[in-house]
């Protein structure tokens, strides 16, 4: 603002940037209305104090806007909440508490809190934070797999995505990023239990590792994909990434997928020591016809590393049939190992159902029956029933 402007807007806007405090000494209001009373031309200098007061007030007014808006969210950032409560009761679960002797429990309750957070800075990439909070006290009802945090605050996930030209989006990611983050399994079927989630991929998707990774995906068209993942445990400094002391985990995917039909083939190598690794080939596949319950169907095989182990060869498979609209939800029935078999062992099956129904849009409920069959001779088979409810905010 001019000077000039300044001084004839003076007097109506000092009862706003100045506070009533300001005695005579910091502003001469008589002086002001003696000058546009009298019209005399009068030197500057005589308001050189009271212009220094509205400057200094002017420019505080304007560093408190500024910091104001350096402390809120961008216009990029959004985020999302959701919160899950789960119920249930499992019989034949073996849990030794010092509270439970006999190591079996009745009903049980636990939830768990995710916050997600994502800012873009170009429009095309994107930066994910995931935080999450959850307790651990009912371990039977893992299957839904809750965030168990001790009730506790943490970072589940870091991760940082962009395009490099058209057809590739590469990442890096650190504290909870699977290394198989761009990889794309050929599965429609979402149930909500733990052990059958990745469709018989059980261990090809690799995870973090609790270290770093990066990837990226190259798309030849909508249909078909190719990608690349690497993880490795970051966190011991002393060993580092891509070392022999440290352990590594790296693998690439190919998949073709459309509406009515999808496949991929998903390979890694995930070291367990320095001189050993396991070597994994996954097979997933889905058929989704019009008016009928589309069927996915995956299978792992597993050539473990290193002879002192004494196995050669594990082992999983899947299979999952998912109806979309059953009233107002879907639901979805499904089989499979419990994990990988070791070879030369019997199989150990799980069979589930579920319905997932929308109450509204932020709140679904989803039951779970489920049973596991026996692992070893003392055991009896594991049945389970329990219910979430999720809430999205």
């Amino acid at each position: 603002m001019k000077l000039f402007k300044s001084l004839l807007v003076a007097p109506a806007v000092l009862g706003f940037l100045v506070p009533n405090s300001v005695n005579a000494n910091e502003l001469n209001i008589l002086g002001i209305s003696d000058y546009s009373s009298s019209r005399e031309v009068k030197s500057i200098n005589e308001f050189k104090n009271e212009l220094t007061v509205i400057n200094d007030r002017a420019n505080g007014l304007e560093l408190t806007n500024n910091d104001f808006e350096a402390g809120g969210f961008t216009e990029t950032t959004t985020a999302s909440f959701s919160s899950n409560f789960a119920i249930g009761a499992v019989d034949g679960l073996v849990i030794t508490t010092t509270d439970n002797a006999n190591g079996k429990e009745a009903v049980a309750a636990s939830y768990d809190f995710i916050i997600d957070l994502t800012t873009s800075f170009t429009g095309e990439d994107s930066l994910d934070i995931s935080l999450v909070a959850g307790n651990s006290a009912a371990s039977q009802l893992s299957e839904f797999d809750l965030k168990s945090t001790t009730d506790a605050l943490q970072v589940d996930g870091l991760s940082y995505s962009f395009p490099i030209g058209e057809k590739i989006n590469a990442f890096v990611g650190a504290q909870g990023t699977d290394g198989s983050n761009a990889f794309t399994v050929a599965c429609t079927y979402g149930g909500p239990s733990n052990t059958l989630d990745d469709c018989g991929n059980v261990n090809s998707g690799f995870e973090s590792m609790d270290g770093s990774s990066f990837g990226g995906s190259y798309s030849i068209n909508n249909e078909v994909s190719f990608a690349f993942g690497y993880a490795g445990n970051g966190v011991d400094d002393s060993k580092g990434l891509m070392t022999k002391e440290g352990l590594d985990a790296w693998g690439t995917n190919v998949a073709y997928t459309t509406d009515r039909i999808g496949a991929s083939l998903t390979y890694s190598v995930i070291e367990t020591s320095s001189d050993y690794a396991d070597t994994h080939l996954a097979l997933n596949g889905y058929f989704s016809p019009e008016g009928f319950p589309s069927i996915s169907a995956g299978y792992e095989f597993t050539d473990v590393g290193g002879a002192a182990q004494n196995v050669d060869e594990k082992t999983s498979f899947f299979v999952g049939l998912q109806i979309d609209e059953i009233g107002p939800g879907s639901a979805g029935i499904a089989l499979g190992t419990q994990g990988s078999i070791t070879e030369g062992s019997d199989e150990a099956l799980m069979y589930e159902a579920y319905y997932s129904y929308p109450v509204n849009d932020g709140m679904t409920i989803t039951p779970l029956i489920y049973s596991k069959e026996k692992t070893s001779s003392t055991d009896e088979d594991e049945t389970g029933i329990i219910v979430k409810t999720t809430f999205n905010f």
